[in-house]
C-alpha cells in the first residue's frame, strides 16, 4: 500500500469517526430526534401534554407553576410549586428533567421556548442513520481568514417563518474552487478562535437539504489559513424535524456550484440511502 493509499484510508476513517459521533448527538437519548413539541410562551400560563406545569414568560423571564404531585429537577435540585427561570440570554437554554423526559427552557429570536425532549419519541427510535457522499479528499480544501476591524452584527432568517436571528460575524473565509475564488461570511464557532458558516449549493433541494448545511472550521492559523473540509458538511436539526428554529444562510452564502460533499438529505425528509 502506497502513502497516498494510507492517507486516504486514514482520511475515510476520521470522517466515519466524525459522521458516526454527529449522529450520536442527533440521536441522542435527549438530542433533536427527541422533541416532541416546541410551545412559544406568552405571558398567559399554559399547560402543555408533554411536560408537567403552567408555563409563561413575563417580564421577568419564564416561570413555570408546578401542580401538586408535579415536579422538575433543575441543576439537581428539585423544585415544585412556582420556579422562576430569570431572563435567559439569545441562544442559552436551561435543561429541567421531568422523569425520564427533558424539558428544554430556551430563548430563540427573542422569544422564550419550551421543548420537551423525550427518548421515546418515535422520530428517534425509527432513526437508522443520515445518508451522505463519500468522504473525497478533493472537497478538503484550504481558505483564509480574514477579520473585520470589530465584529459585525449579522441578521438571517429561520427555519420557522417570520423568526429572525442576530450573529456577530468576526469576518470573512476566502477559497478557490475551479479557478474562482469564493467568499463566506463566518461566525464564531463552539471553540474559543473556531469558526463555522451556513451555506447552501446547487444540491440544496436536490441531494441536500434545500434550507442550509453549516461547516465548523477550526481556528486559523497564524497566516489566516484555515480548512474547509465540505466532506464534514453537516445538517442542521431542522433538515430532521420542524420542531427546530437553525439559522438560514445569510445571501452571500450560497455557493454558485454543487458541493457533492457532505450530508445528504435525511431519510425522514424523503431522502434516499
Amino acid at each position: 500500500m502506497t502513502v497516498q493509499d494510507t492517507d486516504r484510508v486514514s482520511f475515510v476513517q476520521q470522517w466515519e469517526e466524525w459522521h458516526r459521533a454527529h449522529e450520536e448527538v442527533l440521536a441522542a437519548p435527549h438530542g433533536f430526534l427527541a422533541i416532541t413539541s416546541l410551545h412559544w410562551l406568552s405571558p398567559e400560563p399554559a399547560r402543555f401534554d408533554d411536560a408537567p406545569g403552567a408555563w409563561s414568560s413575563t417580564a421577568d423571564g419564564v416561570v413555570v407553576e408546578l401542580a401538586d404531585g408535579e415536579e422538575l429537577v433543575i441543576d439537581g435540585t428539585k423544585a415544585v410549586g412556582r420556579y422562576d427561570f430569570g431572563v435567559l440570554a439569545e441562544r442559552s437554554g436551561v435543561n429541567a428533567v421531568a422523569g425520564d423526559a427533558v424539558i428544554e427552557v430556551a430563548r430563540r429570536g427573542g422569544h422564550d421556548i419550551v421543548r420537551p425532549r423525550h427518548p421515546g419519541n418515535a422520530l428517534r427510535t425509527a432513526f437508522t442513520r443520515t445518508p451522505a457522499y463519500a468522504p473525497d479528499p478533493r472537497w478538503a480544501l484550504t481558505g483564509r481568514f480574514t477579520a473585520f476591524d470589530a465584529p459585525r452584527p449579522v441578521t438571517v432568517g429561520a427555519a420557522v417563518e417570520g423568526l429572525e436571528h442576530v450573529y456577530d460575524s468576526p469576518g470573512t473565509v476566502e477559497f478557490e474552487h475551479d479557478g474562482t475564488v469564493h467568499r463566506l461570511t463566518a461566525f464564531n464557532g463552539r471553540e474559543p478562535g473556531s469558526l463555522f458558516v451556513l451555506f447552501t449549493d446547487k444540491t440544496s433541494g436536490v441531494t441536500t437539504y434545500a434550507a442550509n448545511r453549516s461547516l465548523q472550521i477550526a481556528a486559523p492559523d497564524g497566516n489566516g489559513r484555515v480548512g474547509l473540509d465540505f466532506n464534514r458538511a453537516a445538517n442542521l436539526p431542522c433538515a430532521y424535524t420542524d420542531l427546530a428554529t437553525c439559522p438560514l444562510p445569510p445571501a452571500e452564502n450560497r455557493l454558485p456550484f454543487a458541493v457533492e460533499a457532505g450530508e445528504r438529505i435525511p431519510l425522514e425528509r424523503g431522502g434516499r440511502p
